[in-house]
């Protein structure tokens, strides 16, 4: 992991300190649409604490399960040291997704709902946690301008792929929310589209082969997807719902949100090619 400072004896990592950046921007984001939706904005931020902590247990509880588990058979001390990398975007999503039913149902509160309001800060805080991840992609073909140097070779920045289509996701669902058609339309787009941006992805990576090109992660991704189109199948039928929130999206509005994703996603690759070629800034 790349070191970016020492506190005393404490060091700061670039991937600790993003993933930090985006859990914090994601609840800012997601207690201020909890309060545009009509939402108790205090009880949804108890919510969302609880759902980033689940969030962390199974990203590296899915990373045990599906991507090494011979390994951590053997070593199940390691489970625990999170700090020596290994998580999973989709175990985070699993977990997550049940802990919320359960959240929800408990308290009696609209599972769909409560899902529409944190679907576009799941999309931001994963493109600003990417930027410090270290998994990078495979080696490139020859060296061609956006790469970066790893190992001694140069290979494919899987990082900047990922958050680029993040930021993409993440600007199609936030103008979608003043207008969505029925509740859980933004939560099940954000979970086709993530996992369509995550198997595109893994082509530059390398994780377990199932078959084919194709690796554990794509097995993942598409039993996602499947979920996700019956989910929206049957919500489209089932919605009676009134649909909260709901207005008119300015041309103005577009414009500004447009302009601030472009900024984000401009100091964005600043910061990665920044720190990984050691430009600069």
């Amino acid at each position: 992991m790349v070191e970016l400072f020492k506190i005393g004896h404490i060091s700061v990592y670039l991937f600790g300190l993003m993933i930090a950046i985006a859990i914090v921007a994601g609840l800012l984001l997601a207690y201020k649409e909890a309060i545009r939706k009509g939402v108790d904005a205090n009880e949804y931020l108890d919510f969302l604490l609880y759902l980033v902590l689940f969030g962390i247990v199974g990203g590296r509880l899915g990373y045990v399960i599906f991507f090494n588990p011979k390994y951590f058979i053997s070593h199940p001390l390691d489970i625990i040291k999170i700090n020596n990398g290994g998580m999973s975007i989709q175990g985070a999503i699993i977990f997550a997704t049940l802990f919320a039913i359960w959240y929800t149902k408990k308290h009696k509160k609209n599972f769909w709902v409560f899902a529409d309001i944190v679907a576009p800060s799941l999309a931001l805080g994963q493109a600003i946690g990417r930027i410090g991840c270290d998994v990078f992609g495979v080696p490139m073909s020859k060296k061609w301008f956006w790469g970066v140097p790893y190992n001694g070779q140069w290979v494919h920045p899987a990082q900047v792929y990922e958050f680029t289509l993040d930021y993409i996701l993440f600007f199609v669902l936030w103008r979608k929310r003043k207008n969505i058609d029925y509740n859980g339309q933004l939560i099940l787009w954000y979970l086709i589209f993530f996992s369509a941006n995550r198997g595109i992805v893994e082509f530059f990576r390398t994780n377990p082969i199932v078959f084919g090109p194709f690796s554990i992660a794509h097995v993942l991704s598409a039993a996602i997807i499947v979920a996700g189109l019956c989910a929206m199948y049957v919500l489209k039928k089932r919605s009676r719902e009134e649909v909260k929130g709901n207005g008119v999206v300015s041309r103005g509005e577009a414009i500004e949100d447009g302009l601030i994703v472009t900024l984000l996603y401009i100091i964005s690759l600043m910061i990665y090619y920044g720190i990984r070629r050691g430009f600069v800034l």
